[in-house]
């Protein structure tokens, strides 16, 4: 398949550059994967799609404030950093800027009590570095970080919490689950008390996510990996609304993506207990295991996450849909609207 089948024009202007007031505000566009039917919605309309007995998975990473800004303590020239993993300890994967600059045995300085020494040189740019510091390394970091907010949001953002959804619990992502940045605790409760299972997965989303694909035929690109888990807890509860019939809902290609990967694992259709990396690239031809729909923002194109959704719902229904959405003027991208794929 050739990646240009993926590609439509985007007016600059429906980029959403900040995050509406209110998180449930959103407008939602409703699709059928079977018909390609199309609907304008509120996000709280959400309600109305879910049967009691069907569970919706989230993905409850948090953001890390992963943009550090320091100097190079040799030349005091400026410098950036980037955090893309936690390898171990106090070695970490990074981007680093200016590249060309920062080669290893460089020590950029970030404050009296944080610093790092770059270890080696990476692919497609990334730096192994280690940090040296004095006190407790994730307060630091909190007070010295910025939020790497995706390359094509300009806008300063005021309150930093508006990029992680409300349920997030564990620190590891370089980039929000930005389908969950809709929902709030009051409509997750509602959703309970409809008979909704909510249920829980962790994958922390890489910067991979925003890459352009630098390949022309989908099938030769090579994904990026990302750190999942998924809990026994979960895994009973995904396995229990299967055999009832009834459907699992991701919330995000993220939490399609782990559940995918679970689910490709199974010798017995049962999912079980389990964590990893996983580089899954689900493109159309994918036959999926676990999910029955999913929430899921407008995304960049000829990314893999248009290619998701695609695999989902029919690559003519999503470019139709994505047509629709572009004439009926949503907000797209991270703080942007979001569908329904049912």
């Amino acid at each position: 398949m050739n990646v240009d089948l993926y590609n439509f024009e985007l007016p600059e202007e429906l980029i959403a550059q900040t995050p509406l007031l209110e998180r449930t505000a959103s407008r939602l566009l409703t699709l059928n994967k079977e018909t390609g039917e199309v609907h304008h919605r509120k996000f709280p309309d959400i309600i109305d799609f879910f049967e009691p007995g069907d569970t919706l998975v989230l993905n409850d990473t948090r953001v890390l404030p992963a943009r550090l800004f320091g100097t190079k303590q040799d030349t005091g020239a400026k410098a950036e950093v980037l955090l893309l993993k936690n390898v171990e300890g106090d070695r970490w994967e990074a981007l680093v800027k200016p590249g060309k600059k920062l080669k290893a045995g460089s020590v950029i300085v970030f404050s009296d009590e944080l610093k790092a020494v770059i270890d080696e040189e990476g692919e497609m740019g990334a730096r192994m570095l280690t940090f040296m510091y004095t006190g407790i390394f994730q307060e630091i970091l909190d007070r010295l970080g910025e939020m790497p907010l995706p390359p094509y949001i300009k806008e300063t953002l005021d309150d930093r919490e508006r990029y992680q959804t409300v349920y997030a619990k564990h620190e590891g992502s370089a980039a929000a689950p930005t389908a969950g940045l809709h929902f709030t605790d009051e409509l997750l409760d509602r959703i309970r008390a409809k008979g909704v299972n909510v249920a829980f997965i962790t994958l922390h989303v890489g910067l991979g996510t925003f890459r352009p694909m630098s390949v022309d035929v989908v099938e030769e690109h090579v994904m990026h990996e990302e750190y999942y888990s998924l809990s026994q807890e979960t895994a009973d509860l995904i396995n229990d609304t299967k055999k009832r019939g009834n459907r699992v809902f991701a919330v995000g290609t993220t939490s399609c993506r782990t559940l995918e990967t679970v689910g490709s694992q199974s010798e017995d259709g049962l999912l079980k207990e389990s964590s990893g990396w996983t580089s899954i690239f689900i493109y159309p031809g994918y036959s999926f295991k676990v999910i029955d729909g999913m929430l899921t923002n407008f995304h960049l194109p000829k990314s893999t996450l248009v290619m998701l959704v695609s695999a989902l719902a029919g690559r003519e229904h999503i470019m139709d849909a994505y047509a629709e959405a572009i004439r009926e003027r949503y907000r797209f991208f991270s703080f942007g609207d979001a569908m329904l794929i049912y």
